[in-house]
Formats: C-alpha cells, structure tokens, sequence
C-alpha cells in the first residue's frame, strides 16, 4: 500500500503536469508535445522530490547483504521512535538529574544506530538492546514523568523507577561499548595479517632485546 507521502508526491506531481501543460502550450504559444514534455518532466521531478526516503540510507553503502540491510533496517526502524519517546519523556521529567539520564539513553541510542548503520553485520551484538531493552528504557522514562506529574506523590515508586534507569544506563553503555569492541576485534586481526606480511617479506622481527644488542654491537 502507497505511503501517504507517496500518495502526495503523485497528487503533486499531477497537479504541475496538469497546469503546466496548458499554460506552456496556450499561454505561451509553445508547441503542444513539446509543453507535454516539459510538464510531464516537472510533474515527474515534483514526485521525485517527494518521494518517501528509505530510513537509514547509509546502511545501503554498507557493502553488507541485501538480507542483512533489510534486517537492520527494519529493526532500526522499529527501534527509532523509541528513541524520540527518550527525548519527550526527558523533556517532561522534573529532576533534572533523571532527566539527564533519560537523555543520555537517548543519546546511546543514537549512537548504537549509527553504529549499525555503518555495519549492518554488527546487528547480532545489539539485537537484544534494539527489540528488548530500549522500547522498555522507553516506557521506563514515559513511566517516572507520569508518577512526577501524579496528583499524589509515590516516593517508593519513584525511587525503584529512578534506579532502573540509572542501570539502563549501565545496559545502554555496554551495548554502545560492544560496537567498540568489535572495531577493537577487526583491528587485531588487520594487525596479524600486516604482522604475517612482513615476516613473510622481511623475515621475523627480532625481539626488542636482541634489537638491542646488534645497535650496541655497531657502536
């Protein structure tokens, strides 16, 4: 089923099409396929311009799968409107301490997507944060503003709700942290191949020690 975006970008379109064709040809005296040219092209480019953007473009620059990509956008996709529900719930939430918190969750959250956008392969370290643990930092947040906004305070609830977020914070920053150890874990393995192409070409490099001897040796 067409988006409504997509809907409007063809109403659009057809409405430029639609009144550049006569004025060209009537008003401007043009010749009549030449103004069907002309307003079918700006009709078409209006739909272009207004055609629905696939989210998180840069994970078709990934080089991943195509399987994968889509996987990843789909996730993401359901995971980013729980990250906006972070931001709202922050700007609601009275304790300015909390509210900060709410935040940085919402700030780890983006940077996760990022993350994932750029390597679409690293989806299987975050899949449990994206379907599980973000929708509920979520609700979480959504969850203290509405016992702040209470007509009676609940001081017990509030504490309990207070120290869940404080340990999502703990969760987000490990699974932002695990992105990191997988650039860490592709770095290493870069590091022995260079290792094994030069000892292949140059012969083992000598231990630190024995670099040292053979400099004094010189001397």
């Amino acid at each position: 089923m067409p988006s409504a975006s997509s809907e409007t970008g063809w109403i659009v379109g057809g409405l430029i099409a639609a009144i550049a064709i006569p004025a060209l040809a009537i008003g401007l005296g043009m010749p009549f396929w030449l103004a069907c040219v002309i307003g079918l092209g700006a009709g078409g480019g209006a739909i272009a311009a207004l055609a629905p953007r696939a989210a998180f473009p840069l994970l078709d620059a990934s080089g991943a799968a195509r399987g994968k990509v889509q996987l990843a956008r789909e996730l993401l996709s359901e995971a980013a409107p729980s990250a906006e529900q972070l931001d709202e719930a922050s700007g609601r939430i009275r304790e300015r301490k909390v509210a900060d918190g709410v935040r940085h969750l919402a700030v780890i959250a983006r940077r996760i997507f990022a993350g994932i956008e750029k390597d679409p392969l690293r989806l299987d370290r975050v899949r449990r944060f994206l379907t599980y643990y973000l929708p509920r930092a979520a609700e979480i947040a959504h969850a203290y503003a509405e016992l702040e906004q209470a007509p009676v305070a609940d001081p017990q609830r509030l504490a309990s709700t207070r120290e869940l977020i404080d340990r999502l914070d703990a969760a987000f920053t490990r699974y932002a942290a695990s992105l990191q150890d997988a650039d860490l874990d592709k770095l290493d393995i870069e590091l022995k191949l260079l290792k094994s192409a030069l000892d292949e070409d140059l012969g083992p490099a000598a231990p630190p020690a024995a670099s040292l001897e053979r400099g004094r040796d010189k001397v």
